[in-house]
């Protein structure tokens, strides 16, 4: 079995500096997902503890959930998924998920205006087109695009 057919081993830095520095920015857009995840989790249960009406605090949850599991898609995507089209736009699609939908619950939650919720459908279609894409990716079939 060829190195490029472990998604696994073609994450790994290598002799391309244009290839690793991509790389790199999926690695930081994961850490940053998953850690702002789990601080906004905690920050929701004690420091907004007492401050967010029960619509907040919902809202909140909400948005950590989905934040997530969303940062857990994205780390299996950029570690088995096969290279191409697919996984990047399954890739790219889970950080705008990210932003539009979760951000824009947090955003409620603390009291945005409600028309800023116009962003959370948007967000939540990003996220099924990510998973789909996902899915596209580890359909077995090879690909044409496969940088």
């Amino acid at each position: 079995m060829a190195e490029s057919d472990w998604p696994i081993l073609s994450f790994m830095p290598g002799s391309d500096p244009q290839q690793d520095e991509g790389r790199r920015t999926v690695a930081v857009g994961i850490a940053l997902a998953g850690a702002s995840a789990v601080l906004l989790g905690a920050f929701g249960a004690h420091a907004l503890s007492g401050v967010l009406d029960l619509r907040g605090e919902g809202l909140w949850h909400t948005a950590v959930g989905f934040q997530l599991w969303h940062a857990l898609a994205f780390t299996l995507v950029a570690f088995a998924a096969p290279h191409g089209r697919a996984r990047r736009l399954a890739l790219s699609s889970f950080m705008l998920g990210i932003v539009l939908f979760c951000g824009s619950l947090y955003a409620l939650a603390l009291g945005a205006p409600d028309r800023l919720g116009v962003l959370t459908p948007i967000g939540g279609l990003a996220f099924v087109i990510g998973w789909l894409a996902m899915a596209n990716s580890f359909d077995g079939r090879p690909r044409p695009d496969s940088a």
